[in-house]
């Protein structure tokens, strides 16, 4: 799904070389606490006096203004959920260190009921907790975020020899390599196997490196492969003994077979002209580091806990910090009063309404799964909202109810309204035929003789078409061949309905036949781009 999250930003900060400002987060905290008796006489300007100013909100949050926020959570959720349609939510907050709520909403799978056990498709949530897999090792001096990726992963390379050569681990993390957004999506939604994606990123045109933000679920896939071979073990085994074991989350997993063997797992929903159905599975295995982790709201509890706390016992501070710091313009203000968005290595970065940092990211399959978490670390609290259904703004207006609330002692907008605009996008059919009636007076098409073969493209591989057993045309695709069947529209085009993690629901790709007397030499798919539509080559 095309969808990086929610991110706001963050606004620069003075420089200070006060020395009582240069203890980590870690160490001021644990101070705070062995002096929390003292710190509990003191008024909150005074407590606001003891930070620099670029760590200080304007706006304050007074006591028990947190706890506030979440007894008011069940209102949220359930009112969200009627709004939305969605079937199952579960939430869950962190606080100081330890788990305030968890609690599930409506249902995983027919009747049965969601809980803060069920286990979900993270989505795009991958990537944060992926990037925490990274600071890991490179907490361990296995990799830095600075390492190139030619010394990791030799045979990976993109269009640029130049690139090539400079690209690191933290360029692929903040999508700032230059590839066009969402790069190999489309192989995936065909079948193709993460090896051969990462392969043929080389055919993709660049944009200017480093100063290009295009969200690439491969890109970040191919980083996360380089630190796996050099830690010499699959990503989905160095996920689990890295981060996930050491937490405790024992129904986590970066592996596909594991959420199908999970009891208490959650269903996809896809939207419908009703609402939603479970009506599709993704299986998102050849991009496990960018979208394939799935897990329970009890297990992510640890996660965001572990992150609050500049890592813990796990993660070294120093290698944490440049995952959740800007590195990206991830969003790019309109306006003058507009707040930018950043992306880190794997983390939204932003500014919140009043002035706090936040750590936030989306995660969507249009096929039925929508995640949300956020972390406010000047307040030590954390939402994480799962779901399974597809994307509709449910989670996110969720995540931004309770932080609004967090942060002002109420809610200042309707969050559901903003965000389902939002997402409304999503589900426009692609092709310029879509949605259209068969023309009346359409030339007659080519005979079936004229199409039949095989084509080939570079990045697409090779297609073919058939004749059906109907007496029509089907076009056969990817690795494992899909059959498109082929409807005459005008001539020599041709088109064909898909509906793909892509392709929304009512999209149609155009198939134009053309060159040769008696046999096409050129078979162009509008759906199928690189550099606008494909064209295969007869062979």
């Amino acid at each position: 799904m095309r969808y990086s999250g929610r991110a706001g930003n963050l606004q620069q900060g003075e420089r200070f070389s006060m020395s009582q400002f240069r203890a980590s987060r870690r160490r001021f905290l644990a101070s705070a606490a062995l002096a929390s008796a003292s710190l509990t006489l003191l008024p909150l300007p005074a407590l606001a006096d003891m930070l620099p100013p670029s760590r200080t909100s304007a706006v304050p949050v007074p006591p028990g203004q947190i706890d506030k926020a979440v007894a008011a959570l069940d209102g949220i959720v359930t009112d969200i959920k009627a709004r939305s349609g969605v079937p199952g939510i579960a939430v869950a907050v962190v606080h100081g260190g330890k788990t305030v709520y968890a609690k599930g909403f409506g249902t995983r799978d027919g009747a049965l009921p969601v809980t803060p056990d069920t286990v979900f498709q993270l989505a795009s949530l991958s990537k944060s907790v992926g990037a925490t897999v990274v600071a890991r090792q490179v907490s361990r001096d296995v990799v830095s975020w600075d390492s190139r990726m030619q010394d990791l992963l030799p045979w990976f390379s993109l269009s640029d020899a130049a690139v090539s050569d400079r690209l690191t681990i933290g360029d692929l993390y903040s999508h700032r390599s230059g590839l066009p957004g969402h790069a190999g999506d489309d192989l995936e939604d065909l079948g193709f196997d993460r090896q051969t994606i990462l392969e043929r990123l080389r055919l993709q045109p660049l944009s200017p490196f480093r100063i290009s933000y295009a969200y690439t679920n491969f890109g970040l896939t191919a980083a996360a492969e380089a630190v796996a071979e050099a830690s010499g073990v699959a990503w989905s085994d160095l996920a689990e003994e890295a981060v996930f074991e050491p937490l405790g989350m024992t129904v986590t997993s970066a592996r596909f077979e594991d959420f199908m063997a999970r009891e208490n797992r959650a269903t996809p929903h896809a939207r419908t002209a009703d609402g939603f159905a479970p009506l599709y599975q993704r299986d998102p295995d050849a991009q496990t580091p960018a979208g394939g982790v799935s897990s329970s709201v009890n297990d992510m509890t640890n996660w965001m806990k572990m992150v609050l706390a500049d890592g813990g016992d796990l993660i070294r501070p120093e290698a944490l910090q440049p995952a959740i710091s800007p590195q990206s313009f991830s969003s790019r203000p309109h306006s003058p009063d507009e707040r930018a968005g950043f992306y880190g290595y794997g983390f939204g970065v932003g500014t919140t309404e009043s002035g706090r940092v936040i750590l936030s990211h989306s995660g969507a399959f249009i096929l039925g799964a929508g995640t949300y978490f956020a972390l406010i670390p000047s307040l030590d609290v954390g939402i994480i909202v799962l779901s399974n259904a597809a994307p509709v703004g449910a989670v996110e207006a969720i995540g931004a109810s309770f932080t609004d609330m967090v942060q002002t002692g109420s809610v200042t907008r309707d969050w559901f309204s903003g965000y389902a605009a939002l997402f409304a996008g999503d589900y426009i059919p692609l092709g310029e035929t879509a949605g259209m009636p068969f023309p009346k007076a359409a030339a007659a098409p080519p005979l079936a003789s004229y199409c039949i073969g095989r084509y080939s493209h570079p990045y697409f591989g090779t297609v073919e078409v058939r004749e059906a057993d109907n007496g029509g045309l089907v076009l056969l695709a990817g690795p494992e061949p899909e059959a498109f069947p082929l409807m005459p529209w005008d001539g020599a085009m041709m088109v064909f309905d898909i509906e793909t993690e892509n392709a929304p629901a009512g999209s149609r790709s155009a198939a134009t036949f053309s060159g040769g007397q008696d046999k096409a030499e050129t078979l162009e798919i509008e759906l199928f781009v690189q550099n606008g539509p494909a064209r295969f080559k007869r062979i």
